[in-house]
């Protein structure tokens, strides 16, 4: 284990000034917080931090960060809390240490929602301090250097989280050395003996090419040096991860891969990089399409490069970057050489939005995802946005947006604003018209078209790219959905109101919210429009002093306040406004509602076991049972008093069976009629209807009446015949 002195000795290198009586005292508090516990390995729990701060010394870091590394542990597995890191280190370290900490006492129902929660909370302090993500990423590569004492289930899911999270997280920053670390380790955990294949072949390939590389080297060396460009030239072998990456994604074999090897060129300037690349075009014949320019385009994790692919000595392709010193610094550390120590102070956060693309990247991305969005929801837009290679494209202004390669123009409305993805009509790409959903490349140029008052369609979050353009889409569905059902919550609460002889004013609904356990008026509204809470509740709330005047003879269901069955087939149960408990059973009368009134369907479609259901009063003659999405409901907007919440008062086994219809276009051959049959068929169901009508020479459409006993029932039909060849669609018609 390291010394005390070994690690101050670290720091003094590269910062004379260095608190070493900070740094000692940090050293004594963790050994004494962590006193006498082991990591799995063995060895005393405090060698963990010690190194992690280690690895840290490597990127020349400032006191608070390794100071902060030591103790990064401390709150969350020894009794030290946040308070007390506060009055002992201050409470910059305290803040470094706090974003480092899982959370405690997750009351969650699975551990993807505790992982995701604690992902939210880490990124969220990174983009407080950028030190956090430093230390967390040191902290990953020892555990991942030390992972092979744990046991294989716990291995396995460690080395998974690092491929899916932290090595592209290190990407995205920029620190591709890192990534590179993060990546070896958990491929050779995750599949040793592909890793253990790869490597050996890598290793044999590089004893026979050996002298060939040094060739080229020298070759590549002496040909800038005659043209007076000072360079370095630095063979380099990929990585066992990275080919097995390749391999997979281009489905080709180890023998198949012709870029094995790549060299690297480090001159002083950045017009010596374009002098440097053309001495090389004018020696070997560049490969067509491999020629990318990072220096004039860089990438949004700040990388600069000129990358191009030559046919070398041989034949063989040989792949090329070319750089300058600084970009070669920024390519292998990132955001951590924005972060370096410099003449006697860290550049932290200042400067950085300035300075660093990965991290604006960064913020932008917690600010796009982090609002409305569930722990796992989260997490899955987050790991859009590490993943996949990037195209660059254009706004008509000039405007540069990277985006996965993949995306379409849905995610380039997205990138360029929320609003204007949420408002895109239309597209043109490269000066002409094309569809929403077209697949991006690089170098085009895009313009949206938007139209007002636009809300975009559900379907397109199952169809975007990117983590933003899905978070964005799925919040804005969900606040269109929220002010339709307040609207319809208004309507309801307001007639509730006007039958007390009451006027409505939200001013007052607002002076209730407590009892209501919501944010605001509109969250009330809503949730009388969806049935989660009753018109009668609200008056009530606002209108204590109301007495009810009415009883009302019912079975209350057990224990379910509000809700009651009635002696009808089919079996349902309603809930009646204003009605807790047979107790209390007084109301407002309820103009025309009979407790004796036959419970019928709705004669088109219908509604089955599953469905959400709601009853409208029809004449005093009946209460008519329809499904939510039902058409037929429009008729009754504006009559909010006929309305009452209905659900289904059915058991496990299948009993009664109902009636629901579908509408299948499927194609005009002999045999189809019979495909379809059978599928009903075979799962149980009666046909006990069936009209058909020839669309065209080549399609029908049918209407099949069937009788199933509940919605997955349904469910299982509708999804069989959809993968009938046969079939071209499957819709069921509701009312």
């Amino acid at each position: 284990m390291m010394r005390q002195y070994e690690l101050v000795d670290r720091v003094r290198r590269y910062n004379p000034q260095t608190d070493e009586v900070l740094l000692n005292r940090a050293y004594v508090y963790a050994m004494k917080a962590h006193g006498a516990q082991v990591r799995a390995s063995g060895d005393p729990f405090f060698s963990h931090p010690l190194e992690v701060a280690a690895i840290l010394t490597e990127y020349r870091l400032d006191d608070a960060t390794i100071v902060a590394a030591m103790l990064h542990d401390t709150i969350e597995d020894t009794d030290s809390t946040r308070e007390e890191i506060d009055r002992v280190f201050g409470p910059e370290i305290g803040g470094l240490v706090d974003g480092l900490t899982k959370l405690k006492r997750l009351d969650l129902v699975s551990k993807r929602a505790v992982q995701a929660e604690n992902f939210r909370k880490l990124l969220l302090a990174i983009a407080a301090d950028v030190r956090v993500l430093l230390v967390k990423l040191a902290d990953r590569l020892h555990n991942m250097r030390t992972l092979h004492h744990m046991a294989a289930q716990k291995r396995a899911r460690i080395a998974e989280e690092t491929l899916d999270i932290y090595a592209p997280l290190a990407g995205r920053m920029g620190m591709q050395r890192l990534r590179d670390e993060l990546e070896d380790l958990a491929f050779r955990h995750l599949m040793p003996d592909a890793y253990a294949t790869i490597e050996e072949r890598l290793n044999d390939i590089g004893r026979k090419n050996d002298l060939r590389i040094s060739a080229i080297e020298k070759e590549l060396a002496e040909a800038l040096s005659a043209a007076g460009i000072k360079a370095e030239v630095r063979g380099r072998q990929k990585q066992p991860y990275s080919v097995w990456r390749k391999m997979e994604r281009k489905s080709i074999s180890f023998e198949q891969l012709s870029d094995i090897f790549g060299f690297r060129i480090i001159v002083d300037s950045d017009e010596a990089c374009y002098r440097a690349i053309g001495i090389v075009h004018m020696r070997w014949p560049a490969v067509p399409g491999r020629f990318k320019d990072y220096i004039s385009t860089p990438k949004p994790n700040d990388y600069r490069s000129i990358h191009t692919t030559v046919v070398g000595p041989g034949r063989q392709r040989v792949e090329l970057q070319v750089r300058t010193n600084a970009m070669h610094d920024i390519a292998s550390n990132g955001i951590a050489a924005h972060v370096l120590y410099k003449e006697g102070h860290v550049r932290a956060n200042e400067g950085l939005n300035n300075e660093s693309k990965a991290f604006q990247w960064l913020r932008r991305t917690i600010e796009s995802l982090a609002d409305g969005s569930s722990p796992e929801e989260f997490l899955e837009h987050t790991k859009l946005e590490l993943f996949l290679d990037q195209v660059f494209c254009f706004t008509p202004h000039g405007r540069l947006i990277a985006l996965p390669r993949g995306a379409t123009a849905i995610d380039f409305a997205y990138a360029v604003h929320t609003d204007v993805g949420n408002t895109a009509a239309g597209a043109k790409i490269n000066g002409l018209p094309a569809p929403l959903l077209t697949e991006l490349r690089n170098g085009d140029e895009v313009e949206i078209a938007c139209s007002e008052g636009q809300v975009p369609p559900s379907v397109w979050e199952t169809l975007v790219l990117t983590g933003k353009a899905r978070s964005a889409i799925r919040r804005a569905t969900r606040d269109a959905m929220r002010a339709q059902y307040a609207g319809l919550g208004r309507q309801i609460v307001t007639r509730a109101f006007e039958r007390a002889g009451k006027p409505f004013a939200e001013e007052k609904i607002k002076s209730a919210l407590p009892r209501f356990a919501r944010l605001s008026v509109e969250d009330v509204l809503a949730a009388v429009g969806r049935g989660e809470m009753f018109s009668g509740d609200v008056l009530k709330a606002v209108h204590p002093e109301i007495a009810d005047d009415r009883k009302v003879v019912m079975p209350r269901l057990g224990n379910e306040a509000g809700w009651f069955r009635m002696k009808s087939n089919p079996p349902v149960v309603f809930r009646v406004p204003g009605i807790s408990d047979e107790a209390d059973l007084k109301l407002n009368p309820i103009e025309g509602f009979h407790f004796g009134l036959p419970v019928v369907f709705a004669p088109n479609g219908g509604a089955v076991p599953g469905d959400r259901i709601v009853a409208i009063l029809a004449r005093n003659e009946s209460v008519t049972v329809y499904p939510i999405q039902s058409q037929e409901l429009t008729l009754f907007d504006d009559k909010p008093e006929l309305w009452f919440d209905a659900r289904w008062d059915i058991g496990e086994d299948r009993g009664p069976v109902f009636a629901s219809k579908l509408l299948i276009t499927a194609i005009n051959e002999p045999g189809t009629l019979g495909a379809i049959a059978t599928v009903i068929g075979e799962n149980g169901a009666n046909i006990a209807n069936v009209v058909i009508e020839l669309l065209s020479p080549d399609f029908r459409s049918l209407t099949v009446d069937i009788e199933v006993s509940d919605l997955k029932h349904l469910s299982t039909i509708v999804s069989q015949l959809r993968a009938r060849p046969v079939v071209s669609k499957v819709e069921r018609v509701n009312g």
